[in-house]
């Protein structure tokens, strides 16, 4: 599913970032262009996006990062074929679903925000689930849908998690339940990544999460880097900046690596950068260089 297309994204960055801004043995080297300077451009183009998905969706408040779609409950080892039917897709309903009981429903973020929102019946939330998969099962049984509920569940938000209402869906033959946002897809902020190939590279290291204070002007990012300081063979240390707009903040981390041309093992670590904005964050998204795809939002206090 969409994680699966995620994860491909968070190893390259770093070796490219350690292309671009490489560490000792590189002092001696005149650099005439700065090689953040693509990846400002990167950054502008990015909050373009945004501001077009933001406007396309009415200045909607609800930007849930990741995926709409989670999983209750853990397969029984009798069906693990289920989750590749999941992943792929392959879901459909046993008998008629519900539709919503009521037209609209309630987001609630953790510091008592609210906002009303439309819904969708479970049939149309049914066909996001499989619009979402992969579709790579073709050996696959589909797994069918006995009832469906509206509740609610917790989603991780550009503002911190929200409770949103959700359905709930029961699975013929295992205690496993899925839910999905029953929130409509117009009341809702989602940016398309662009292109991914040789012809158009996604540069930069890509940001996981985001944390802040209300009033701070202070945002920490994490991400995968390297597994330890710069003053060690392999390692490096990092500092970031942001490209800002009044809708979204995109994040720029930079790597200072021991040094350039090392032969070290494929493999990261979680680290965090910490950088300062020109005010608040406020209700700004905070976006990855690399895709300009939202991240998840802590506020701290």
């Amino acid at each position: 599913m969409e994680t699966a297309s995620m994860s491909r994204y968070r190893v390259l960055p770093w070796i490219t970032v350690a292309a671009l801004l490489g560490g000792c043995g590189s002092a001696g080297n005149s650099l005439t262009v700065d090689p953040r300077d693509g990846l400002r451009q990167q950054a502008g183009e990015a909050l373009t996006r945004y501001d077009q998905a933001f406007r396309a969706a009415g200045g909607a408040p609800f930007v849930p990062v990741g995926e709409l779609t989670r999983q209750l409950g853990d397969w029984e080892p009798a069906n693990g074929s289920y989750k590749e039917s999941l992943s792929a897709g392959r879901v459909e309903a046993a008998s008629a679903l519900p539709v919503a009981p009521q037209q609209a429903g309630t987001i609630v973020w953790a510091n008592g925000t609210r906002q009303d929102v439309p819904l969708i019946s479970a049939d149309e939330a049914l066909a996001r689930l499989r619009a979402a998969g992969t579709g790579d099962c073709s050996g696959c049984a589909p797994l069918k849908l006995t009832a469906a509920r509206l509740t609610t569940m917790t989603v991780p938000t550009t503002r911190g998690p929200a409770t949103a209402p959700a359905w709930e869906y029961t699975i013929d033959g295992t205690s496993v339940r899925l839910t999905r946002v029953a929130v409509d897809p117009s009341a809702i902020v989602r940016v398309t990544p662009p292109p991914w190939d040789d012809d158009h590279p996604h540069e930069g290291l890509a940001i996981e999460s985001a944390t802040t204070t209300t009033a701070s002007s202070e945002l920490t990012v994490t991400f995968t880097g390297a597994p330890g300081p710069g003053s060690k063979p392999c390692g490096a240390d990092y500092s970031a900046e942001a490209v800002e707009s009044d809708r979204a903040v995109v994040v720029i981390v930079i790597e200072y690596r021991h040094a350039r041309d090392e032969a070290c093992a494929d493999m990261g670590a979680q680290r965090t950068a910490t950088l300062q904005l020109s005010r608040p964050l406020g209700e700004r998204a905070v976006l990855d260089v690399m895709q300009g795809l939202p991240v998840e939002l802590t506020i701290t206090g």
